[in-house]
C-alpha cells in the first residue's frame, strides 16, 4: 500500500478534504474570471491558511446553483507548510482553522492525509446525487427553498420510476448532455430511483460512474414530464437513440440538486482504477466525439 504522497526527501503530501456547500450564491465549482466559485473561495481559504498556493482537483464539478454534502477534492501540499503550531503536522487540524475563515455557505468538513495514488477525479467509482422536487401547489416550503425545487403539475412517483428504470444501464445520453469537445456521453447510469419522504417532498436518487454537463437535471425534467403526464416512457426511452442534445427535455432546476457522496476503491486498487479512468479519458479526447465534462 502507498502512503501519502510525497516528493524526493518526503517534500510533500497529498491531502484529502470533503467538503460541503449551499451553492445557491455560488457559480458553480470551477473558477471563473469575475465570479464568485467554491473552488476560488476554498483555495484562497487554504493557501491563507498553509501560506502557499493550493490547487484542488476535484471529484464533480458542479453547476452555478448545485450544492454539496459530499464533494471530494485532494491538493499536494508541502510539508513544511503543515509544521505551524495551530496544525502541528495533521492535517486534521485544518478543518478547524478553516471553518473560521470560510464564509457560512462552504465548509471543508474532513482533511486527511491519503496516498500518492488517490485522484478525487480519477480513482473515483460512481458519484452520487440526490434531488428534491415538490409538487405542492405552493411551490417549495420557504425554509427549504434553497434546496428544493418545484414543478407546477402533480406528479406520480410511480410513473417516474418506471420511466427512470427504462434509462439505467450503460448507455449514450447524448440526448440529456449539454456537448463539449473531448469525451463521449456514454456513462453508466446505476441507479435512478424516486420516493416521498414524510413532507411530501420527491426525492431522486442517482448514481453512476460519472455525469455529463447537465445531465442529472436533464434527466430529471424528462421523468418529471412522464410523472405529470405529458410525456410516456416509451418517449423517455427512445431519448437514448438521439446522437445530439434533445430540446424536448426540459432542464430541471439547478437548486433541487446536491452532490452527496463520491465511492472510492481500496487503497490498493487506486492505481489501476486511474489508469483505467485516465484511458477511458484519452480514448474519448482522440475519438473527439465531443465532451461533456464530469459533474
Amino acid at each position: 500500500m502507498s502512503g501519502p504522497a510525497t516528493t524526493p526527501g518526503g517534500g510533500s503530501v497529498r491531502l484529502r478534504f470533503d467538503i460541503g456547500y449551499d451553492g445557491t450564491d455560488f457559480a458553480g465549482w470551477a473558477r471563473q474570471i469575475s465570479q464568485r466559485t467554491v473552488c476560488e473561495v476554498v483555495e484562497t481559504a487554504l493557501s491563507t491558511v498553509l501560506r502557499v498556493p493550493v490547487r484542488l482537483t476535484v471529484a464533480g464539478r458542479t453547476d452555478a446553483g448545485v450544492h454539496a454534502t459530499g464533494q471530494v477534492a485532494h491538493a499536494d501540499i508541502p510539508v513544511s507548510a503543515l509544521d505551524t503550531r495551530s496544525i502541528d503536522g495533521d492535517p486534521g487540524r485544518l478543518v478547524g482553522r478553516l471553518a473560521k475563515m470560510l464564509p457560512d455557505d462552504v465548509r471543508v468538513k474532513q482533511a486527511a492525509s491519503v496516498s500518492d495514488h488517490f485522484d478525487a477525479r480519477f480513482s473515483a467509482l460512481r458519484r452520487h446525487y440526490r434531488y428534491r422536487l415538490s409538487d405542492a401547489v405552493f411551490g417549495a416550503e420557504p425554509v427549504l427553498a434553497r434546496t428544493t425545487a418545484a414543478w407546477r403539475r402533480p406528479l406520480d412517483v410511480e410513473a417516474m420510476n418506471a420511466a427512470s428504470s427504462a434509462l439505467v444501464g450503460l448507455n449514450d445520453f447524448a440526448a440529456f448532455c449539454r456537448r463539449r469537445e473531448g469525451a463521449t456521453t456514454i456513462r453508466d447510469l446505476q441507479r435512478f430511483s424516486w420516493s416521498r419522504d414524510a413532507d411530501g417532498v420527491l426525492i431522486g436518487e442517482v448514481s453512476a460512474d460519472a455525469f455529463c454537463w447537465s445531465m442529472v437535471r436533464s434527466l430529471v425534467g424528462a421523468v418529471a414530464s412522464v410523472g405529470d403526464g405529458r410525456r410516456d416512457v416509451d418517449w423517455c426511452r427512445a431519448l437514448l437513440g438521439e446522437r445530439e442534445r434533445s430540446a424536448k427535455v426540459p432542464v430541471a432546476e439547478a437548486r433541487g440538486l446536491c452532490l452527496v457522496g463520491v465511492d472510492y476503491p481500496e487503497a490498493h486498487e487506486l492505481a489501476a482504477r486511474n489508469a483505467i479512468t485516465r484511458d477511458v479519458r484519452v480514448a474519448t479526447t482522440e475519438g473527439a466525439q465531443g465532451c461533456c465534462g464530469d459533474q
